[in-house]
């Protein structure tokens, strides 16, 4: 027979754990959004140039596969601020070259429109606890079409492609909040360096993605 103090005594511990997890896992999605945007900043004043697709994305892999290599040691701090770093480094000149098509108003936009996402994601996981591991089969079909799109564009150079691209990444980074914070809660995940590398990885295509939208419908 089960015995109900012994069960309840669980329950709390696990409860323990999964607050611990998400308590950290947004402290540290708070710093490595600061220290992003810091160093966008920095990016943005002294005018640097954008690495080019080449070198921005086997930074972003070798950086992401580092920080997954190193996520269960406190190497995986230093790793997780590398990648948000150099993340901050790429957004710098996408900014400027925002702010000089479309003013400040269109990134203040894209970037409301992030946190307004984020925020409603996340306050439907936490408050109804669903399990979104359902999406897993959609995520990765999605995940597929994003990568044969982006391959088809550098060729193409269709704007319409890209505009869909856009569409797509947003959907598909929401999916990933609301998968990720739905993992936190319900016990799936327990290591909140990859849980913030998710998050912050989904609202900077977010971001981006809405930037891109927003400057297109701006010329438009």
């Amino acid at each position: 027979m089960n015995n109900p103090t012994v069960q309840t005594g669980r329950s709390n511990a696990v409860s323990m754990e999964t607050n611990k997890v998400l308590r950290n896992t947004y402290t540290l999605l708070g710093m490595t959004l600061a220290w992003s945007a810091a160093v966008a900043g920095i990016s943005m004043a002294l005018n640097l140039p954008h690495p080019g697709i080449i070198l921005m994305l086997v930074g972003f892999y070798g950086l992401l596969f580092l920080t997954h290599k190193t996520a269960n040691s406190a190497m995986g701090l230093v790793s997780v601020f590398a990648l948000t770093g150099f993340m901050g480094y790429t957004l710098g000149p996408i900014l400027n070259f925002a702010i000089g098509t479309g003013g400040g108003e269109i990134v203040m936009m894209a970037l409301g429109g992030t946190a307004l996402i984020f925020f409603s994601l996340s306050a439907y996981i936490l408050t109804t606890k669903k399990d979104m591991s359902f999406l897993g089969g959609m995520m990765v079909a999605g995940f597929v079409v994003i990568i044969v799109g982006f391959i088809a564009n550098l060729f193409l150079q269709m704007p319409a492609l890209g505009l869909a691209l856009s569409a797509l990444f947003i959907l598909f980074s929401a999916g990933a909040i609301l998968m990720q914070t739905s993992a936190i809660v319900n016990g799936g995940e327990r290591n909140y360096i990859l849980a913030t590398v998710t998050l912050f990885v989904s609202l900077y295509n977010i971001f981006v993605s809405l930037l891109n939208l927003l400057m297109a419908f701006g010329r438009e």
